[in-house]
């Protein structure tokens, strides 16, 4: 398998895209720069959930019985005289394959470094955090005749962009597959829609590319630095996906730089998304048309 590099965008109204819970589970935030970030563990939780319970995957990191267990609990069946099957376990749990994993056991800790990695996701755009005061109908002590008050914190709008590589070395010694890489590229499309919880609804995927190389060694970077967020509403801030353009110019010309590197684009884009190329309208399969591209279902 050789390298391969993903830029990955969706947006957020009104939720919590990653709680922070050293600030009170408040959106994880720059203040100085006024960005939204999210850690690459968010996204990552995302691709295990999907994989496991919308496309039957055994998985490592995850609950049992809805209860957190402990890591030798977790691979106690791949354990044979005090020793970690290493290769059953790559084969048997499709994220230790993507994502590698820490295995601390008593007599045979292991570390497998993953081959898809993703830095921490932020916004493209400035972002205004919103606070509100919450009650429940359940007191907080024993005693009190009234509910408790808590605080709820959401952003109004955010369009996070992530970054992440799939290193083609890492991929031989984990022993994944086009078809994991597949699974991946569904995952990222699907995943956070159908992750319905009162905080977290109301995020939908954007525009996701996976570059394909033809060999180990290319890497072009973050693509995150070749796209351009423009606002398109005469309001001071956005506030919905209408109210925003992206500008593909110095993305697609990368591409087109890099074209004897890429093998093949894994891609989507969704309808709503307004692209720009050049200062004109474009559909994402018309910028690509010259490109080996398979679009994510």
């Amino acid at each position: 398998m050789n390298n391969g590099e993903i830029l990955y965008m969706y947006d957020a109204k009104l939720c919590n895209p990653n709680g922070d819970p050293d600030e009170e589970n408040r959106p994880r935030f720059d203040a100085e720069r006024e960005i939204n970030l999210v850690s690459d563990l968010r996204i990552k939780r995302y691709v295990r959930d999907y994989l496991h319970e919308e496309e039957g995957k055994e998985i490592y990191v995850r609950k049992i019985e809805d209860k957190p267990v402990t890591a030798g609990e977790r691979v106690k069946n791949f354990v044979k005289n005090g020793e970690l099957d290493v290769e059953n376990i790559k084969k048997e749990l499709i994220d230790i394959r993507l994502f590698g994993a820490t295995i601390p056991l008593k007599s045979d800790n292991k570390s497998i470094t993953g081959p898809v990695q993703f830095n921490w996701g932020y916004s493209l755009n400035k972002v205004e955090l919103m606070e509100s005061s919450i009650t429940s109908n359940f007191s907080s002590t024993s005693g009190n005749a009234q509910g408790s008050i808590g605080k709820d914190y959401r952003v109004k709008y955010s369009f996070i962009a992530f970054s992440g590589v799939v290193s083609g070395r890492n991929a031989r010694k984990t022993g994944l597959t086009d078809e994991d890489l597949k699974l991946l590229d569904k995952a990222m499309k699907n995943a956070i829609p159908l992750n319905v919880t009162r905080t977290k609804i109301n995020q939908y995927p954007r525009l996701y590319i996976r570059l394909e190389y033809k060999d180990t060694s290319t890497v072009l970077g973050d693509m995150r630095k070749h796209v351009k967020l423009i606002k398109d509403t005469e309001e001071e801030s956005i506030r919905d996906i209408s109210e925003l353009k992206l500008d593909i110019t110095q993305l697609v010309n990368l591409f087109a730089r890099n074209k004897s590197k890429i093998e093949k684009i894994y891609y989507f884009a969704c309808d709503e998304l307004k692209l720009v190329y050049n200062d004109q309208p474009v559909e994402l399969a018309e910028v690509l048309k010259d490109f080996n591209v398979s679009l994510v279902e």
